[in-house]
């Protein structure tokens, strides 16, 4: 599979633009490219989504483990001609205190992938040599086949620029002009998502595309991705642990979407899918009742404080989720999902699921965490290990009746979340392809309701 890996010295360099203008420009060629995102960001792969009409996928080896990052990515790849995969943050940033761990350095030499440098430009001539020449040599296991440069100031300034990177032997692919309309608009936690700017992100897509195309030569990006070494290993699957419930005719699973509810990861409904649910999508924003049929639900992340006026003005659809509910039935939220089953958002009427107010803050809780299960529940049995995510500036002030979801062990040592019947609400991003058997416990959990609500008594 040819495959690059776009990384840069810092955040705020440009990678997202690089390599979401490069999957673009490549599709515009034809070719048929797999995303990529190092991480657990789910802001950045809806952009190279709709850049490449595929799934954005992300290759975490914090959440997922080191062993995984490559079948994820060859599941993600299957049938593609190339792969382009955006690190995060710098090339050698990875999880605090845990060396090179999840860094994009790290990924890249799993996935035995040349990498090539975004670089910020600005205020920079000669020195641009020295700063390359230092993340060439750092590590010598990871291939930095050369770069790109961005906010170039000139003709002349790109000129400086190239003859000293010539001297420092690194090749460079391209040269971004500062000031290009590329309009990528941010608020509290990033990116604005694609879901929420419509045709916007599209102009701004095809803009990034533009600039790649111009700037950058995609022939030898393109060398260079073919010039990958072959990797061993078979590719992720989904049913590879078969469950007991893919019989066909299996529950119907409702998973929360549109510009409120944008986080998820692709691998969630392709694990429900394979143990035997029928996975559907709908929007709490638009949609007056659940999918007809629903026996399980998941809410994944994203802004509910955003449209917190829209989803509580939407009073139908939230009796409908409190009353499967209280059914028994298994609901499942990580964030933004949680957020939506409390009794109140910012002051906003909400499910009411949970006796629980949730409310925006100025501190932002960002950052990988170690967890074990503390209570049975229909994603986890009591004392499963996983690992998680964090990232929101939100608060909930709980009540009573529940139990709490995770023991958090790393960084701090604390309780988080709600176990209360059917339901699972926690901050906590979890990544399931580290834990197929959540998926197969939702999927037997809403079997089982399903039965007994039929009045047949379960096998």
């Amino acid at each position: 599979m040819p495959r690059l890996v776009i990384a840069a010295p810092s955040s705020g360099s440009g990678k997202t633009t690089v390599a979401t203008g490069l999957m673009a420009a490549f599709a515009g060629r034809g070719l048929a490219v797999s995303p990529h995102k190092v991480g657990p960001d789910y802001i950045d792969p809806g952009y190279h989504a709709l850049a490449t009409g595929r799934p954005g996928r992300n290759l975490d080896a914090y959440l997922c483990g080191p062993e995984l990052v490559a079948p994820l990515f060859a599941h993600g790849a299957r049938g593609c001609d190339l792969a382009v995969v955006e690190g995060v943050m710098g090339l050698f940033d990875g999880a605090s205190g845990q060396g090179e761990l999840a860094s994009t350095a790290h990924v890249a030499k799993l996935l035995r992938a040349p990498v090539v440098l975004v670089v910020d430009a600005t205020s920079q001539a000669r020195s641009v040599a020295a700063l390359v020449h230092g993340f060439a040599s750092f590590d010598p296991e990871v291939r930095l086949a050369g770069v790109i440069l961005n906010k170039v100031g000139s003709d002349r300034h790109e000129a400086i620029l190239r003859e000293a990177l010539d001297e420092s032997g690194v090749p460079v692919f391209g040269a971004l002009r500062r000031g290009a309309d590329v309009v990528t608009p941010s608020r509290h936690l990033g990116l604005v998502p694609v879901a929420e700017r419509g045709a916007e992100a599209v102009a701004a897509v095809a803009a990034m595309a533009e600039l790649v195309r111009v700037g950058c030569d995609l022939d030898a990006l393109y060398a260079v991705a073919r010039s990958a070494p072959s990797s061993a290993g078979a590719a992720w699957e989904p049913d590879a642990l078969e469950s007991p419930d893919r019989k066909g005719g299996g529950p119907r699973v409702a998973v929360a979407g549109g510009p409120a509810f944008t986080f998820s990861y692709a691998e969630h409904s392709e694990l429900l899918a394979a143990a035997g649910a029928e996975v559907v999508d709908f929007d709490p924003l638009r949609d007056e009742q659940l999918p007809d049929g629903t026996g399980a639900l998941v809410i994944g992340g994203g802004f509910p404080e955003v449209y917190a006026s829209e989803l509580s003005a939407n009073e139908p659809l939230r009796k409908a989720v409190g009353e499967l509910a209280r059914s028994g039935a298994p609901v499942v939220a990580e964030c933004a999902g949680l957020l939506y089953l409390a009794r109140s958002l910012d002051g906003q009427p909400m499910c009411g699921v949970l006796d629980a107010d949730a409310r925006m803050s100025e501190r932002l809780t960002l950052g990988y965490r170690d967890a074990v299960a503390v209570s049975d529940s229909v994603l986890a049995a009591n004392g499963t290990r996983v690992r998680g995510h964090e990232f929101h500036r939100t608060v909930v002030e709980p009540g009573a009746g529940a139990a709490p979801a995770w023991g958090i062990t790393r960084p701090e040592r604390r309780v988080e979340g709600f176990v209360q019947g059917g339901v699972h609400a926690s901050y906590l991003h979890v990544h399931w392809a580290s834990v197929p058997q959540a998926a197969r416990r939702i999927v037997a959990q809403a079997t089982e309701v399903a039965r007994a609500t039929e009045g047949v008594t379960p096998s």
